[in-house]
């Protein structure tokens, strides 16, 4: 049996695994978020200890006799949070999380301070991430950062918990600017940039190694039979690649959740920051990817669904199964600013072209389309890096839409594949690299891709329509950008 623990911002959830890679159970246990000022994004990290008790405790009671044979646990984590420990191990301050918007003014003197840094990291210092966070930390609250022994991210915090060691991946760390991503090392320019140094930071690892053993308090509590070993394990988005068999160069998917992602597995470093594509170490040896994100995707629709008043199925259901024409009215899905290709925490959304005429289903297959539009905004991205995809699979909330799934599809102008086991997200991704740690099977063996049941391919009369409708769209930032904004 095996172990997988995500971190997620929403909640921790823990699914357990059987040796045939089929769920045994899961339980998740659901957290809040702190926004003591505007931009500002936090969450105790005794909270995600406590709910990933609570929900091992709760499986535990359910599956006693499976829980007690866990070989390996592996973990996911909500990536780029910055937890500051004392020389005790003492957590000094509240997490500072990823979409955490304070530290902008930090982006540059990062840079200023580290000039290679987009050719080292292979990232555009943006405020999510790690390394601006501890900048904002030295200048504003100068006391905590004299105290600070240790940055730990999500994951590897809860890791220390229960194993007593801190260990990072390489797939998490690369989110933090202060990882040489090419060489997979911490870079000591950049940790300079920060006034910190290797030091600070946990030792590094592949989402494949052993990674530490659980504490033997807690294996008694747990009923185990043995000290389970922990995997490096890796970051949500490499993390749920790994559950989707994503390890090989080429292997791409979209995901339609929250916030949405265009991801491509590859064999190099291949940075491209031109057009804030972040590349990143995978959880898997001698692997990278490249990914574009937009902050809003499915996200969209839930905050039109409020504005409306309306429930998400019921706007949907106002729709055909597969859209005719491009909507009149456009939408930028620019509602916590946008990731990839404008790194811009400060613009925001639009709906243009109401008229008298326009009607509610009208304006909500203006959500889809404009989230679709980002995705391709991230694809030319990849494009320009030399990363080409022909097809890819399609996961998220969002894809259990055919709609939502044909129009990607044609603005991407790919064939897109649904999965009959795509949801099990990180946790997922995480019971594989705890197996392949505990048992030392080979990567290809374990992490192989869930069946696919449909593929939906780009509508033939209507990509054109949506080609001449992207080039439309791609007006609307530099028109919001002039009036957007502090």
């Amino acid at each position: 049996m095996f172990l997988g623990i995500d971190v997620g911002t929403s909640g921790i959830k823990v699914l357990l695994v059987d040796e045939t890679q089929k769920e045994v159970g899961s339980h998740t246990e659901f957290l809040k978020v702190s926004r003591p000022h505007s931009g500002w994004s936090e969450q105790n990290p005794a909270d995600w200890w406590n709910a990933a008790c609570t929900a091992i405790d709760a499986l535990q009671q359910k599956h006693p006799r499976q829980i007690g044979s866990v070989k390996g646990i592996g973990l996911s984590g909500q990536q780029h949070g910055a937890v500051l420990l004392d020389r005790h191990g003492k957590v000094l301050r509240p997490c500072i999380l990823w979409n955490d918007t304070r530290s902008e003014t930090e982006c540059s003197l990062f840079e200023t301070r580290f000039p290679q840094s987009r050719k080292i990291t292979g990232n555009i210092a943006m405020p999510g991430f790690t390394a601006p966070k501890l900048l904002w930390i030295a200048r504003h609250e100068p006391e905590i950062f004299r105290q600070t022994q240790h940055v730990l991210l999500p994951k590897a915090w809860l890791r220390y918990q229960m194993t007593g060691d801190m260990i990072e991946d390489m797939s998490d760390a690369s989110g933090t600017l202060w990882l040489d991503t090419g060489n997979r090392l911490w870079s000591d320019a950049a940790l300079a940039a920060t006034g910190l140094t290797t030091a600070n930071m946990p030792a590094l690892c592949e989402g494949t190694d052993i990674a530490g053993r659980l504490k033997q308090d807690l294996a008694d509590r747990w009923g185990m039979s043995e000290r389970p070993v922990f995997a490096g394990s890796a970051g949500d988005n490499a993390a749920g690649a790994v559950g989707l068999g994503a390890i090989k160069p080429g292997n791409a998917f979209v995901s339609l959740g929250t916030s949405g992602v265009v991801w491509i597995t590859t064999d190099v470093f291949r940075p491209e920051t031109g057009s804030a594509i972040h590349s990143f170490c995978h959880a898997v040896p001698e692997t990278w990817h490249q990914m574009g994100v937009t902050l809003s995707a499915a996200s969209s629709l839930a905050w039109w669904a409020k504005v409306s008043g309306v429930e998400e199925r019921v706007l949907l259901a106002e729709l055909p199964e597969v859209a005719d024409r491009p909507s009149p009215v456009m939408f930028a899905p620019y509602l916590s600013g946008e990731r990839t290709p404008y790194n811009d925490g400060t613009i925001r959304g639009a709906f243009i072209g109401l008229s008298q005429e326009t009607t509610r289903a009208q304006l909500t297959q203006a959500v889809l389309e404009g989230v679709a539009f980002s995705f391709r905004d991230a694809q030319e991205g990849l494009s320009a890096s030399g990363s080409h995809f022909r097809e890819a699979d399609v996961i998220g909330g969002g894809s259990r839409s055919p709609l939502w799934t044909s129009i990607i599809a044609s603005v991407l102008g790919i064939r897109l594949h649904r999965l009959a086991h795509g949801e099990h997200g990180g946790a997922f991704g995480a019971a594989r690299l705890a197996r392949i740690a505990a048992t030392g099977e080979a990567v290809e063996a374990i992490c192989t891709a869930p069946e696919r049941v449909a593929a939906i391919d780009p509508d033939p009369t209507l990509q054109d329509a949506y080609a001449q409708a992207y080039h439309r769209y791609l007006k609307i930032y530099p028109a919001l950008r002039g009036i957007s904004g502090p």
